[in-house]
């Protein structure tokens, strides 16, 4: 029988890299991910201006860094981490997040979110 990692090892070990990157000593961390809220209520202001335009798809380069997350957090755990959510709901709830906290990341905005659902169980 396998065994999976409890949610809380699993975002322990997903937080590990951006502690040890913000320290300095850890590998370069890349993608959106680790960009700033500031930086994607932007893209996202961008998105909702632009209609589509091509200032708006840095927004969707957002999305779908979400969307490989999720998905790769749900095959980790085996379980919809989501809940039935979307990722658009996902994605308003991340700038609600952002916007509440600027000085955080895209991956916070998210995590919050995945650890707000599991609250709702």
């Amino acid at each position: 029988m396998i065994r999976r990692p409890s949610h809380a090892a699993l975002a322990g070990l997903l937080l590990l890299p951006l502690a040890a990157n913000a320290a300095g000593d850890g590998p370069q961390l890349w993608g959106y991910g680790v960009q700033g809220c500031e930086r994607f209520l932007q893209a996202a202001a961008a998105q909702e201006a632009a209609a589509g335009d091509a200032a708006g798809m840095e927004f969707q380069r957002y999305q779908d860094w979400l969307t490989g997350f999720i998905s790769g957090l749900s095959l980790a755990t085996g379980e919809d981490v989501l809940r039935g959510s979307s990722i658009a709901s996902a994605m308003r709830r991340n700038q609600a997040y952002c916007r509440d906290y600027p000085n955080a990341d895209f991956f916070n905005a998210t995590m919050d979110f995945v650890r707000l659902l599991r609250t709702l169980d």
